[in-house]
């Protein structure tokens, strides 16, 4: 009768699995140790996926060549098995199979061995099947001897994680770009439609929703600039140095080829750091592309604060109204919240403590080798995707159904006081101060309030008054 289970030894003593399972005793021992239920992110196992490929396809280039050029030396007995089944395991990987046998948590201590050795143990056991044998056969296909051959998890991780991260990069500097052109559409829409502009939530001076679009506009375009400069930050990596990028016990054909090979298998810009043990132990790299995320999330807050302010039943008559998502109450019947602009807000906020995260565990360093890697990496895999998904719902289920009150906005601020602004140049501060008294006092508007105190000639009022030129950068004399 075929038994269901298995038993795996190490030096610590023994444990029964599943026969099945293609984890082993590795990532079994990591999440008794780490009781955890943050779950890794997918993305970094399947990047995980494509540096082992990367490393297997230089194993057989090596192998290869080592036998055309020394047939009569003595070949690492690791080297003697067939690699196509371990290529074709880590393919799998890299396209998120086997994902349900990665047990180990996001959060954990070891600088990153319990991924490794659990990604390890899938391809081995996964390769093992392949070629009709049990998971757990480990004198055939073996997680340390074969699936780590030539890799430390101090250079196959943190190489693995950078590659993640420049895919999301890529996903996000797309995103950015959207959003910024759905914020364009409503520029040129509302270019010359006046408003008033709030400097410290108070009426300051007349403005438009062009020019409030334009700077939302602009910052997101500088978040763009910025997120496509990540990727010279990011692609330095340490593969083929080992633990602490020194390379010892690693061909040096392994050193120099692996990184071409995973630049082939990523089409992405990947270069081997000239400073291998440099780039193993300081992750600085990854304090610089977060901070460009952090900022990232701030503009958005702002922006989404803006919207939430301005559609708010604070406000009176509104000047913008955003779509009507969900209910916004189990008890109060009618009420709509502005769930999206809430939503991009918390986002921003969870960017900013994983910032303050990653920039402490970086600095945790210690010596040749940054033990917090796992959390940090985490962390800016989880920034980038929350960044992503606010992006994505800013644009479809806020931005896209925005309608501005563009009449309305017009009537607020030609009753408005702030629009007496205007008229300094033409008749001072203080006859443009009395004029706004007035209005206050009696609610009329400027050209009522010019009517009664007959300050300006009507038909230049008017003039003034003109989109165009309230709008227009400062005045010239011939304007008096």
């Amino acid at each position: 009768m075929e038994s269901n289970h298995r038993i795996e030894k190490d030096f610590l003593g023994q444990v029964d699995l599943p026969a099945d399972a293609l984890y082993g005793i590795n990532a079994f021992r990591a999440a008794l140790n780490f009781p955890d239920h943050t779950p890794f992110l997918k993305e970094w196992y399947q990047a995980m996926g494509l540096v082992k490929l990367a490393c297997y396809r230089t194993v057989i280039s090596f192998k290869n060549a080592a036998a055309g050029k020394y047939p009569e030396a003595k070949m690492p007995e690791a080297l003697e098995i067939d690699w196509e089944p371990l290529c074709e395991s880590a393919a799998e990987v890299s396209a998120g199979k086997y994902f349900e046998y990665f047990i180990v948590p996001a959060i954990q201590g070891g600088a990153g061995t319990s991924i490794n050795m659990n990604l390890n143990e899938i391809i081995a056991n996964a390769s093992l099947q392949k070629i009709g044998q049990a998971p757990g056969a480990y004198e055939v296909i073996d997680p340390f001897e074969h699936a780590n051959i030539f890799q430390s998890t101090n250079d196959v991780v943190p190489t693995a994680l950078k590659l993640a991260v420049m895919q999301l990069l890529s996903k996000l500097e797309e995103g950015i770009n959207l959003l910024r052109s759905g914020i364009e559409t409503h520029e040129t829409k509302h270019r010359s439609d006046l408003r008033i502009a709030y400097t410290q939530m108070q009426e300051a001076v007349p403005s438009s929703f062009g020019m409030l679009f334009s700077a939302w506009n602009d910052a997101l375009s500088r978040d763009w600039w910025r997120v496509s400069k990540c990727f010279e930050r990011i692609k330095v990596v340490n593969l083929g140095g080992g633990a602490a990028g020194t390379g010892i016990a690693i061909p040096r054909f392994f050193v120099m080829e692996v990184v071409s090979q995973l630049q082939k298998l990523t089409n992405l810009p990947i270069t081997r750091s000239e400073n291998l043990s440099d780039t193993t132990q300081n992750l600085d790299a990854l304090v610089e592309v977060h901070a460009i995320l952090k900022a990232h999330a701030v503009n958005l807050e702002k922006i989404a604060s803006d919207i939430r302010m301005l559609s708010s039943d604070l406000s009176g008559q509104k000047e913008l109204h955003i779509p009507q998502r969900q209910t916004g109450s189990s008890i109060m019947p009618g009420k709509v919240n502005p769930v999206i602009a809430e939503f991009v807000i918390s986002t921003a906020h969870k960017v900013y403590s994983n910032d303050m995260l990653i920039s402490g565990l970086c600095a945790q360093g210690s010596l040749d080798l940054n033990p917090y890697l796992p959390t940090i990496g985490h962390a800016i895999l989880e920034s980038l995707k929350l960044l992503i998904a606010a992006g994505e719902t800013f644009r479809k289920n806020l931005l896209e159904g925005m309608q501005v009150e563009s009449g309305q906005a017009f009537k607020k601020l030609m009753h408005s006081p702030s629009i007496t602004t205007a008229l300094v140049p033409y008749i001072g501060y203080h006859k443009a101060g009395e004029m706004a008294e007035l209005m206050k006092k009696k609610g009329l508007s400027i050209t009522e309030a010019n009517q009664e105190l007959k300050m300006v000639e009507q038909k230049k009022l008017e003039e003034i008054l003109k989109p165009e030129n309230l709008l227009k950068l400062g005045y010239s004399l011939n304007d008096l």
